[in-house]
C-alpha cells in the first residue's frame, strides 16, 4: 500500500511545525550570530543560523562537561 511520492507530504502522520520567523542576513555566519546574540540565535532561531548556533553551544556545554569530569575525576 505504497503512497505515490507526490502525496508523502499530506499523508505524514506528524505534521511538521511551521517554520520560525527569522530574519534573514548577508553577513556571514559569525558576524549573524554576533549581530542577534549568540544565545538568541541558538534558542529562538532569529535568523537562518540557528542550527549553527545550537551546535556551538552543544559543543561549549560539552566540553564544560568534560572539564567538570576530569576535575572531579582528578580530585577523587
Amino acid at each position: 500500500m505504497n503512497q505515490p511520492r507526490s502525496n508523502v507530504a499530506t499523508a505524514e502522520r506528524i505534521p511538521r511545525r511551521q517554520a520560525p520567523d527569522f530574519e534573514e542576513s548577508d553577513a556571514g555566519m559569525l558576524a549573524s550570530i554576533s549581530e542577534d546574540g549568540f544565545l538568541n540565535v541558538a534558542l529562538n532561531d532569529s535568523n537562518q543560523y540557528g542550527p549553527h548556533a545550537m551546535i556551538m553551544l552543544l559543543g561549549i556545554f560539552a566540553s564544560i562537561t568534560g572539564v567538570v569530569l576530569l576535575l572531579l575525576m582528578a580530585i577523587t
